[in-house]
């Protein structure tokens, strides 16, 4: 499927340890999440879905066992990272909605903070991560620029110190504008909260919510902010304290506020509201206006003017030099990369060979030492958009390795205490003995799947760098200009931060835009004050509030009546069209994701049984369990019985060795209950696991029921999409 990807899940296995064995939750799955879509994964309890959404976010039990997998994301495998690092991901990148917002929320704790926190604490480290990030690609795009044109080598140097210097005087140019505009934002929402309070007759500390205006007030100084506005802030802040000075509380009215503090701060709000529509200035171009004519007037000169004066200034004495320079490291690091792909190619194709037969652990560590090497030669370190699997190969081909020695010694190990514990037991029980303890199940994996892991590590960035090296060049001068606007972002976010007045006038906006009545009042009530609609909405706030680029619903309407429901869903495509988000849903209802999945995945007993778009799956579906599902379905057109999917999911601590659907499957053939049928393509988007799909199988007819169905659901959405 054409676009862009933003999360590969790749052969993920996953069990989990328990006293009566080892149960197999998920097994040998795979997918694709593409950005501003929604893929569905649909599947009864116990299919293996949630398992999926909580080895994304690393959130896995302490008993869960990752036999085998990897999901990429930005170049990194989430499965390899630590805790520090997967902090950064967790909430900020990917976040999540779970089934019962109630015990999503701390009972104890306002809403509105609960909202807030993660942004305060995203924003730091975002700028933490972007200065680091500023530093280590200047310093990459230097020392490519440097082999490229190694007689200007001086001369490149100059310019990147340069460079850095005139971005760390914008930064303090931004800083100093934020901080008025972040006091302006935060005595915005005050005086907007405080006027609220006293429309609604509630009692306010008046002459300490004074003085903290009046503060922010003061505070409001940077020259490039305030220019033009000085004297009507001053104006505004004598007439604010005068009427300070007036106010005398009302023991008959604890709400009471003097007209004069009202006029004032009204007259200070529309003031504001003025300042924050003025142009920001372009501090990129002004930093190192400033630096080479450090005479200039910046203030008393017109916004635009400065800003096109700036710009000429920066791009005839510096900038289209060193985009020059620039192109020609990128060309410089992408030519590098591509001669290591090309002999890593070479490298990798031996190594599959290698890695398929026979060798020690050290042998193996060190062949794989060499391996890495070439794989990392061909990483181009000035591309912003990260390559998963280059990235990631160290760890998956080291981690691979270790758990195939690890099982190789440990198997024989656990086999023997296993089977000396069950004989101990079963002696115990033969003399008659109450024996009230189980024997701990034996932790032992597939030796040769354990191998293949190892040969399909090297498989992966093998196809990955033959693919890349048959690219065209790309435009260096462009690729120049992006690398320079992805360096004056990471600039700007080390200067831009959140205070928590800012943080709740977020909040407020987000619980608005969930549509949370009276969000102002809301911000200081607890979650029992909220309905389980309403703590949904709230849950569905704080997961949007660090603005992650992906969203994870896991059953998010599971505990809502069915009006609630539409409401919820008809919010999460709202967010998804105005945000571009990429979402997985969970859920176990088909039907509940029939107007807003644009893929679906069908699983069952933790392997995915049917994959393909939402009108694919719902149309023309292939697969018994997705027929079971479709028929279960309440339908309000038709007075017909429901069709309950006979028996239960397959015990997974002893997966079927063939179809595990195939004891529920009036279809199933022999076949179904001794071998797993592969995936059969239908289309190019759409495949299905049954053997119902084999050249040689019998021709099953959809049952009539799910026909009609369809071309029901077919009908309405005809009508939906005609209006009628």
């Amino acid at each position: 499927m054409a676009g862009d990807k933003v999360l590969e899940v790749k052969n993920l296995k996953i069990s989990f340890r328990t006293t009566s064995g080892t149960v197999k939750a998920v097994r040998d799955i795979s997918f694709d999440l593409y950005r501003g879509r929604t893929l569905a994964i649909v599947g009864e309890s116990g299919s293996g879905k949630s398992v999926t959404s909580r080895a994304i976010l690393g959130i896995l039990a302490g008993n869960a066992i990752v036999e085998n997998g990897e999901i990429l994301y930005d170049g990194m495998d989430l499965l390899k990272l630590d805790e520090e690092t997967m902090h950064t991901i967790r909430g900020d990148k990917i976040s999540m909605i779970f089934q019962d917002p109630l015990s999503s929320l701390n009972p104890i704790v306002k809403i509105g903070p609960q909202i807030t926190e993660a942004m305060l604490l995203k924003n730091k480290a975002g700028r933490e991560n972007a200065r680091k990030e500023f530093n280590t690609l200047l310093a990459d795009l230097k020392k490519n620029a440097q082999e490229a044109v190694p007689s200007d080598s001086a001369h490149i140097e100059e310019m990147a110190k340069t460079f850095d210097n005139f971005c760390i005087e914008a930064n303090k140019l931004e800083d100093s504008y934020n901080r008025s505009d972040n006091n302006l934002q935060d005595l915005k929402e005050n005086i907007t909260n405080f006027l609220y309070m006293h429309s609604k007759k509630q009692k306010q500390n008046v002459k300490q919510l004074a003085n903290e205006m009046i503060s922010q007030l003061k505070a409001i100084s940077d020259p490039f902010y305030a220019h033009g506005f000085e004297q009507e802030l001053a104006d505004c802040l004598k007439e604010v304290t005068a009427a300070k000075g007036a106010y005398h509380a009302n023991k008959e009215d604890e709400s009471f506020v003097n007209d004069e503090l009202l006029s004032s701060l009204e007259k200070t709000q529309e003031l504001l509201g003025r300042i924050e529509q003025q142009t920001k200035p372009n501090f990129f171009r002004i930093g190192y206006y400033k630096i080479d004519v450090p005479t200039a007037e910046l203030y008393d000169v017109d916004r635009d003017e400065l800003n096109e004066k700036a710009l000429h200034v920066l791009d005839n004495k510096f900038m289209l030099e060193f985009l020059s320079y620039a192109a020609k490291g990128l060309k410089n690091s992408r030519d590098k990369a591509q001669a290591g792909r090309k002999e890593a190619v070479g490298a990798l194709v031996e190594a599959e060979k290698y890695f398929a037969g026979e060798y020690t652990e050290k042998e193996a560590n060190e062949y794989a030492k060499g391996l890495i090497e070439k794989v990392e030669s061909g990483i181009d370190v000035l591309e912003t958009n990260k390559d998963s699997y280059a990235y990631t190969f160290k760890s998956s081909l080291t981690n691979a390795i270790q758990k195939y020695f690890f099982y190789l010694s440990n198997n024989p190990k656990e086999e023997a205490r296993f089977a000396k514990e069950t004989a101990k037991r079963e002696a115990l029980i033969a003399k008659g003995r109450n024996v009230d303890w189980k024997v701990v199940p034996k932790n032992v994996l597939d030796l040769d799947e354990l191998k293949a892991n190892i040969v399909d590590a090297v498989n992966d960035v093998r196809v990955r760098y033959e693919a890349m090296t048959a690219e065209e060049d790309p435009d260096y001068d462009q690729k120049a200009v992006d690398i320079v606007d992805y360096l004056k972002d990471k600039a700007s976010t080390v200067v831009y931060v959140i205070t928590k007045d800012m943080a709740k006038q977020t909040a407020i906006k987000l619980m608005t835009e969930v549509g949370i009545p009276e969000p102002r009042m809301r911000y200081n009530q607890y979650p029992f004050e909220f309905s389980g609609g309403m703590r949904q909405r709230i849950v569905i706030a704080i997961a949007l509030a660090a603005n992650p680029e992906i969203l994870i619903c896991d059953e998010p309407t599971t505990a809502l009546d069915v009006t609630i429901q539409a409401q919820i869903l008809e919010l999460i495509n709202k967010l998804k069209a105005e945000r571009n988000l990429s979402i997985i849903f969970i859920t176990h209802d088909l039907g509940v994701v029939a107007q807003m999945a644009d893929e679906i995945a069908v699983m069952y007993a933790g392997k995915i049984v049917e994959q393909g778009l939402s009108e694919e799956v719902f149309y023309d579906p292939k697969h018994p369990y997705t027929w079971a599902l479709l028929s279960s379905m309440p339908d309000l057109d038709t007075k017909e019985k429901l069709e309950a999917i006979p028996g239960t999911p397959p015990n997974m601590i002893y997966p079927p060795v063939g179809d595990a659907f195939a004891d529920r499957n009036k279809y199933a053939m022999e076949i179904d209950f001794e071998k797993q049928p592969p995936m059969f393509n239908v289309t190019e988007t759409h495949k299905a696991a049954t053997w119902l799909l084999h050249p040689d199988a019998p021709k099953i007819e959809m049952p009539k029921i799910i026909t009609e169905r369809i071309e029901r659901m077919k009908a309405k959405l005809t009508e939906a999409r005609d209006g009628k």
